[in-house]
């Protein structure tokens, strides 16, 4: 038995550029929590997630039920989680993730500490993540260069290294940028943010420049139905996938009925309960998967088994995330044979962290840990000024239409 002694949960804020969406721009700090799972002897497990107030208002209600119980036991911190949390607490609105419910915000609170349980096992084993999700089925993780529509910076601030993208021409040179940093093998456009017709024009010069990269293209629900099917129809040939086109399984089903390409989400199909009506309805071809929100490591690889059963594609969303996160997307795709599509990160637009020597990307992918645990330890200088930073940053949930209103008030979310 290794006892879980003392759970420690520290909220951070890290610098983020200023990132064009669908609902607006992103803040110029990003909120995460760092959590650590105790057991003595130097092994401290260590999770990360959400870092809004309602979500930390979860996870220190769980954590000192957790102490004293056996490490290994998952299933029991499960139950634990369930009683702190309550049956009909709904607090998972961190970005554009989809529809929210109670069941999701148990999972996602759960998968903050399964990571960390799991990190403390590995070590206490001598063993990496990937070992104990079943083994490694690729020795490299790949990852998707994601370009985003953005600024120069934020309102007052000096520009950041990357300056602003506002039209074709500068997400080609965006992504030229990128894929010379990273090596990174295929391409996704965050869209949403202009006309379609505009973004389309990004599309084809993105086609022409990188014509060896399979290219996605993610508007986040922002089409009616029969825009998201002239403009598949546009680009017919050109995408690998079409993600969130449009809003809900039944505007997905009718425009996969038509598109050319596979359709992928990770916004009508956020939890197993969404499954059956997306498989009866036909409504995608690729779903995402995001452990934050699914449930944790384990969880994700049963997504990966329903996929299978499908015959749906499997890849991996991401939202603004750290060197934690980082690794434990890299163990459990490393040991997920369905997860074939690049996953989506995005380390590149961080400039701040809170492990030393975090894991690299380097020819467009990440190598599999072979260290005991997840392979990243915390350093805690950084830990703490980024913790300072969260105190005085005056951010404490993510609100990009709120922030983009301050700046623009009349601003209104893209919808065409």
């Amino acid at each position: 038995m290794a006892t879980i002694r003392q759970v420690t949960i520290t909220p951070v804020a890290f610098r983020d550029p200023a990132l064009l969406n669908r609902v607006g721009v992103h803040e110029p700090f990003a909120l995460r929590s760092v959590i650590e799972v105790d057991c003595g002897d130097g092994v401290i497990g260590l999770g990360e997630s959400y870092g809004d107030d309602a979500f930390l208002g979860l996870l220190r209600a769980v954590a000192p039920t957790l102490v004293g119980l056996d490490v290994f036991d998952l299933e029991i911190v499960a139950r634990r989680v369930t009683a702190a949390v309550g049956p009909g607490t709904v607090t998972d609105n961190h970005g554009l993730t989809g529809t929210s419910s109670a069941a999701k915000t148990l999972r996602s609170v759960f998968s903050a500490f399964e990571v960390a349980c799991l990190d403390a096992v590995g070590q206490l084993t001598g063993r990496p993540v990937v070992d104990l999700l079943g083994g490694r089925v690729r020795e490299h993780v790949p990852f998707s260069a994601y370009l985003f529509y953005k600024w120069a910076g934020h309102p007052a601030a000096a520009p950041d290294e990357w300056g602003a993208a506002l039209d074709a021409d500068a997400i080609v040179r965006q992504a030229h940028r990128m894929i010379s940093r990273y090596g990174f093998g295929s391409i996704k456009l965050k869209g949403g943010v202009l006309p379609p017709d505009e973004e389309f024009e990004a599309i084809q010069a993105l086609a022409g420049a990188f014509p060896h990269h399979p290219l996605r293209w993610d508007p986040n629900a922002a089409w009616t139905v029969p825009t998201a099917i002239r403009i598949a129809d546009k680009a017919a040939g050109i995408l690998e996938y079409l993600e969130d086109p449009t809003a809900g399984i039944a505007g997905m089903a009718q425009v996969a009925r038509e598109a050319p390409m596979p359709l992928a989400t990770n916004m009508c199909v956020v939890g197993f309960e969404d499954i059956p009506e997306a498989v009866d309805a036909r409504a995608i071809g690729v779903l995402l998967s995001d452990h934050h929100f699914w449930g944790g490591l384990r969880q994700t690889q049963y997504v990966a088994a329903v996929a299978d059963t499908f015959d749906i594609g499997l890849s991996m969303h991401s939202n603004s995330h750290l060197g934690i996160s980082l690794a434990a997307m890299v163990h459990v795709a490393a040991s997920t044979p369905r997860l074939t599509y690049a996953c989506d990160t995005h380390w590149p637009w961080k400039t701040e962290d809170v492990v030393a020597e975090p894991l690299e990307i380097v020819g467009g992918a990440v190598a599999v840990p072979r260290t005991p645990g997840l392979g990243v330890r915390l350093d805690r200088d950084a830990l703490a000024r980024l913790h300072q930073q969260y105190l005085t940053c005056g951010v404490r949930r993510r609100d990009d239409t709120g922030y983009m209103r301050r700046i623009r008030p009349d601003y209104r979310p893209g919808s065409w």
